[in-house]
C-alpha cells in the first residue's frame, strides 16, 4: 500500500509550481506544508488513485488516509479527507473515535480543519447523531483547530451556500462556549456556524447576536450577520 501514497507524492512534487506555493502559503498565518499544486489537479489525482483503491476494504482506505495525513502536506491531507469522504455510507458508529484521533493529531491548519468538518465530521454526526456532544465538548480544547471543528462541523453544503439544519440548542451551546475565545480563526468559525445557521432561522440568530453584542468579538459578530439585510446589520453592528 506505501506504493501507492509514494506515488502519490512523487505525482505532487512533479506538479509543483511555485507561485502557487506562495500564494498557499498567504493564505496561513501559521506555517504550512505545500507542494504548490492547485486544489483541482489534486481533487482530480485523488479520484484517478482512488478508483485503484475502491476495491480494498474500508480500514485499508483508512490506513492509506492516515499515512498521507501523517505525512502533514495541505494536498495530502486533501486527498485523504476526499477519499474517507467517499466513504461516508460506510462509516460506523465506531469510526468517529478514528475521526477524532486525526483532527486531534494531524489537523493543523483552517484549510485542512473546514475539509474535515464539512466533508468527514458533519456527515459522521448525521448518521450518529449520539456523538453530537463529543462535538461540542471540542469547544473547551486545548487544540484551537478542536475548538474550530465544534462550530464548523455543524455546518454542511446546501446547493451552492453553506448552511446548518442542526438545532439551535446545539449551535448556541457551542457559540456560547466559544464567545469569548481569543483566536480569531475560533471566532471566525462560530460566526461562519451563526451565519450558515441564519439561512434557516434569521430571527434567532439575530436575536441572539443582539443578545450578546457587547461581548461578542466583532470578527464573529461580522461573520455572524453576513447574510442579513442592512437594517439588522446596522443594528448589530451599533455599539
Amino acid at each position: 500500500m506505501s506504493v501507492i501514497v509514494n506515488n502519490i507524492k512523487k505525482e505532487l512534487r512533479e506538479f509543483t509550481n511555485t507561485d502557487v506555493k506562495k500564494s498557499d502559503k498567504s493564505f496561513f498565518k501559521e506555517k504550512v506544508k505545500t507542494y504548490g499544486v492547485r486544489t483541482p489537479v489534486v481533487r482530480k489525482l485523488a479520484n484517478r488513485y482512488f478508483k485503484k483503491i475502491k476495491h480494498l476494504s474500508k480500514e485499508d482506505i483508512f490506513k492509506l488516509s492516515e499515512k498521507l495525513l501523517q505525512g502533514g502536506y495541505n494536498q495530502e491531507a486533501t486527498i485523504a479527507i476526499q477519499w474517507v469522504a467517499k466513504l461516508k455510507d460506510k462509516y460506523s458508529v465506531y469510526d468517529f473515535e478514528i475521526f477524532e484521533k486525526w483532527l486531534d493529531k494531524y489537523i493543523d491548519n483552517w484549510g485542512k480543519d473546514d475539509d474535515f468538518c464539512l466533508h468527514v465530521i458533519h456527515p459522521m454526526i448525521e448518521l450518529y447523531p449520539t456523538w453530537i456532544e463529543n462535538v461540542k465538548s471540542w469547544a473547551y480544547s486545548d487544540n484551537m483547530w478542536l475548538r474550530r471543528a465544534s462550530a464548523v462541523s455543524f455546518i454542511t453544503t446546501i446547493g451552492e451556500f453553506y448552511a446548518t439544519k442542526h438545532s439551535f440548542k446545539d449551535i448556541f451551546e457551542v457559540a456560547d462556549r466559544l464567545l469569548l475565545d481569543k483566536e480569531d480563526l475560533v471566532q471566525k468559525g462560530y460566526g461562519w456556524m451563526l451565519k450558515s445557521a441564519s439561512v434557516h432561522n434569521q430571527k434567532q440568530v439575530f436575536d441572539y447576536v443582539m443578545r450578546h453584542k457587547e461581548k461578542m468579538p466583532r470578527t464573529a459578530l461580522r461573520y455572524a450577520i453576513e447574510k442579513m439585510p442592512p437594517k439588522l446589520k446596522q443594528q448589530a453592528m451599533q455599539k
